[in-house]
């Protein structure tokens, strides 16, 4: 039997790799999943670009063991919407968390990253 890959399930994958990038500093995945236009609210409030985005991404994160749960994926056209929580290991071993908000959008037949907003 034919199984056919969703939309939700193609974002399902993306949002995983952007958790690991993340967690791993994966400049090269980013680039491959970030429109050229997107744009990152960071919980101190800043505002990066993609090439900020992509800076402070190399930068390694002291957090372990991030996770992304209670995902939400909202698709509504050639947008999707996905908010979740996320866990985390302090540097301390304390239990840290947020929320994160990404838009993705179709473009060109791909889904790609054109803003997130984190929140610690």
């Amino acid at each position: 039997m034919d199984q056919k890959v969703t939309d939700h399930d193609i974002l399902t994958g993306l949002n995983r790799d952007y958790i690991d990038s993340v967690q791993n500093s994966d400049v090269h995945r980013f680039d491959e999943i970030l429109a050229p236009d997107f744009y990152c609210s960071n919980p101190d409030r800043s505002l990066v670009d993609r090439a900020g985005f992509l800076k402070q991404t190399a930068i390694p994160v002291t957090i372990r063991n991030l996770k992304a749960e209670d995902v939400l994926i909202r698709i509504i056209g050639d947008v999707a919407i996905i908010h979740a929580r996320t866990s985390y290991l302090m540097p301390d071993g304390s239990a840290g968390g947020g929320r994160y908000t990404d838009v993705w959008a179709r473009i060109n037949g791909q889904w790609l990253a054109v803003s997130a907003h984190v929140t610690r």
